[in-house]
């Protein structure tokens, strides 16, 4: 694999030559080395809010960003738990470059369940040779989350897009950003858009106290050009049992569940540290029960939460060779449970770091808060409360959960 020290400065160009994982195996021994290498600056990184496009460019070269490509056009098609420990296992590093992937396999999930086989061959082909895909879903000036002012327009030459999005994570590393827009007749498709296309700009205004370094700022496409090849329809995936909507989930579960590990090990560092401190200058020293209780209660609920994990992902992997109404809709909830409880989990544990580290937590060059913004601003990115309500639905009233991306 190339070393991350080899990686060039160059967010624009697609590798040409990056590496092609075989197998889970080796997807998960590549990113314990290359998320090893992605420790060294992550602290400054996030304080001075440097983008880390040498890490995502090692990141797509190493081949990881291809690991779910389907294995009949050349890919690993590594399972469900193996993408969300990899997933937590970046960002329990850096929270920032753990979030950045979610959407690059969203757009594949989407592809895998809609596209064409000319679709197929073309982008998994463009993945396998290190292509990085980004976003742009949301908008803010619509009425609703569902609603989208972004259109696609038929002319005398194709087709043309107008709209701007934001929140658009990733997209300033992307080789293409995946836009979804609607058409006269209120279809929804997710356009495939070149990011170097005239007419679309990527502005690097994204300012989140917590991971700052997503990339996520705003797209405006102005007259952009498109091709048929990169029209997929998108609201067909959801109008059939798919698991774009748990797959989807599942990774940001990941997310909070790698903070949250991460947050406990650090925490169970500084008390030590501590204890080190006090039996070196304090006689008969002794270890304070509450911070022992303390540790007790993250200790499990951190581990509860990759249990969750491995449960969801099960479900999902269970339900792909033979999607239905009733198997999608046991992996939405047991997707549901753990992202339910990883937010909380994350939100406890990295608090608690900074609560037991007493008052060198506060101090800004051990950048100890940064496990706590990361997890604050990640679990705003959809409602934990209506998980538990079509939880309850589900298991009090055999009541299906709807199919969408948030479940």
């Amino acid at each position: 694999m190339t070393t991350f020290q080899q990686i060039a400065l160059n967010d624009r160009a697609t590798t040409k030559h990056a590496h092609i994982i075989q197998s889970d195996a080796e997807a998960l021994e590549v990113a314990k080395q290359l998320s090893q290498q992605f420790q060294i600056g992550s602290i400054q990184r996030d304080q001075q809010r440097h983008l880390p496009y040498a890490q995502i460019e090692a990141f797509s070269q190493s081949g990881l960003w291809a690991i779910t490509v389907p294995k009949q056009y050349g890919g690993a098609e590594v399972s469900s738990y193996t993408v969300a420990q990899i997933i937590a296992l970046f960002s329990g590093v850096d929270g920032s470059i753990g979030q950045i992937p979610q959407n690059h396999f969203y757009a594949l999930e989407v592809l895998r369940n809609t596209g064409t086989e000319q679709q197929k061959q073309k982008f998994y082909a463009e993945v396998l040779a290190g292509a990085r895909y980004g976003n742009a879903l949301a908008e803010f000036k619509t009425k609703t989350s569902a609603a989208k002012y972004s259109v696609i327009r038929t002319t005398a030459h194709g087709s043309v897009i107008n709209g701007e999005k934001f929140y658009c994570t990733g997209s300033l590393f992307a080789q293409r950003i995946p836009t979804l827009v609607q058409d006269d007749n209120a279809r929804e498709f997710l356009v495939f858009v070149a990011a170097d296309r005239p007419g679309l700009q990527r502005i690097n205004d994204w300012s989140g106290f917590g991971q700052k370094t997503t990339g996520s700022g705003t797209v405006k496409l102005d007259n952009v050009e498109v091709t048929a090849e990169e029209i997929l329809p998108f609201d067909e995936v959801f109008k059939q049992p798919t698991l774009l909507g748990p797959f989807a989930q599942i990774m940001h579960a990941a997310i909070e569940v790698g903070i949250a590990r991460a947050a406990f090990e650090e925490s169970l560092v500084r008390v030590k540290q501590a204890r080190a401190w006090m039996d070196a200058n304090v006689e008969h020293a002794s270890q304070d029960p509450l911070t022992l209780y303390e540790l007790g209660r993250v200790a499990a609920d951190v581990r509860a939460s990759e249990l969750l994990l491995k449960q969801a992902a099960t479900s999902i992997d269970l339900a792909k060779p033979q999607p239905t109404a009733e198997n999608v809709a046991k992996a939405s909830i047991d997707v549901a449970k753990v992202r339910a409880h990883s937010a909380e989990t994350a939100l406890k544990a990295s608090s608690k770091l900074i609560e037991l580290a007493g008052s060198r937590g506060s101090q800004r060059s051990d950048g100890l808060d940064r496990f706590w913004r990361n997890a604050r601003v990640h679990t705003l990115h959809d409602a934990t409360r209506w998980k538990y309500y079509f939880i309850g639905q589900y298991i009090l009233n055999g009541k299906l959960p709807p199919r969408r991306g948030t479940l």
